[in-house]
């Protein structure tokens, strides 16, 4: 057979009512998770005239006469997009599938959608116990903090986490840096079922005092996508060690004060606004400020001395950026580490409206 004949053919086969679809369809299956017993559910599609001629929809057959759906009855414009609407009634318990296949006068063969969930008897509120969402996952934290870490300690914090979608799931978080373990129970989440991970910190591995910040990432499933929708930032405050001070160190120790331990921001329609804090050293020998760090974007600071001599004071000068403290995923506060024995940890709320 040679090459001019193959390419009449292909032609031919191209230019058949069978294979030319008309239709296209943004997502051909929904997820409509859990369903009240009892209590109709609607899966919407989008679809398209993704040719320059008008069609219409001749039929759409259904899986089952429990399944309503709502369509356009006239004709639909080329490269015009439209929705269609399954609805299905939930009288039955358990998981369902439900098929839809949609015929118009653009192609002998029908396009099929299908909408999927289980039904229960009674839907739980999560809202309340699990409010944040990370795709078919939903957890009780969104952010995580280890806070007051002694060099040697291992440190735990549980995220609580369910499957409400239809689904089994494999829960893992990635991206996790050297110092940091999880363990995740179960290793498969069915729907409907609940589980946690379990977040170690090993303080051997972090080599810095003050705070260390990182961002992990919840995925549904091994190999799940990295993006700003999954992120949970960790954050580590680790402390100075003083166990080795002798009660004469200690009797000589500097300490701090603090005019306040709090900042209040009212914007009022202006994109930043400034704040001080006055900084004073009533212990008797010289207190060094060794860390001055934010948990958040949204703030400039400046500290006007390092070393603060017993009796003197300082100035610690704040400013807050409206637009980036409305973006910020976690609490704006700022973080001093000071030598000060019996307050080696001072934090800053930021109170910002």
């Amino acid at each position: 057979m040679n090459r001019q004949l193959i390419a009449t053919i292909l032609l031919g086969l191209a230019l058949t009512p069978a294979a030319a679809q008309r239709l296209s369809i943004t997502k051909g299956t929904v997820e409509v998770g859990k369903v009240t017993f009892k209590q109709p559910v609607t899966a919407e599609f989008e679809l398209r005239n993704r040719s320059l001629r008008k069609l219409k929809i001749t039929d759409v057959v259904v899986s089952c006469g429990c399944t309503d759906v709502d369509y356009p009855k006239g004709e639909i414009n080329g490269g015009d997009r439209f929705t269609l609407k399954l609805t299905y009634d939930a009288k039955q318990m358990g998981h369902f599938e439900k098929t839809a296949y949609i015929y118009s006068n653009g192609s002998k063969r029908p396009l099929n959608v299908t909408m999927r969930g289980v039904v229960v008897a009674e839907a739980d509120n999560y809202a309340l116990k699990y409010p944040y969402a990370f795709d078919n996952l939903v957890a009780d934290k969104n952010e995580l903090e280890f806070d007051d870490v002694n060099k040697g300690d291992h440190p735990f914090a549980e995220l609580h986490i369910r499957n409400v979608g239809t689904k089994p799931l494999q829960p893992n978080l990635m991206h996790l840096p050297p110092y940091m373990s999880a363990t995740v129970t179960p290793a498969e989440l069915r729907p409907g079922h609940a589980g946690k991970i379990v977040v170690a910190i090993n303080s051997e591995k972090l080599r810095d005092y003050g705070l260390t910040q990182t961002s992990v990432y919840l995925g549904n499933y091994l190999g799940d996508k990295v993006s700003e929708s999954n992120e949970i930032p960790v954050s580590t405050v680790l402390l100075p060690d003083f166990s080795a001070m002798t009660q004469e160190q200690l009797d000589d120790a500097p300490q701090i004060s603090l005019s306040a331990d709090s900042l209040r921001f009212a914007f009022d329609g202006k994109k930043k606004v400034k704040g001080e804090i006055e900084i004073a050293n009533k212990g008797k020998s010289t207190l060094c400020v060794s860390s001055l760090q934010m948990f958040s974007d949204g703030l400039r600071i400046t500290l006007g001395k390092q070393n603060i001599e017993a009796g003197e004071t300082t100035t610690l000068k704040v400013t807050a950026y409206k637009d980036q403290l409305d973006k910020a995923k976690v609490r704006p506060r700022i973080l001093m580490i000071t030598n000060d024995p019996k307050r080696p940890k001072v934090v800053i709320k930021i109170n910002a409206k």
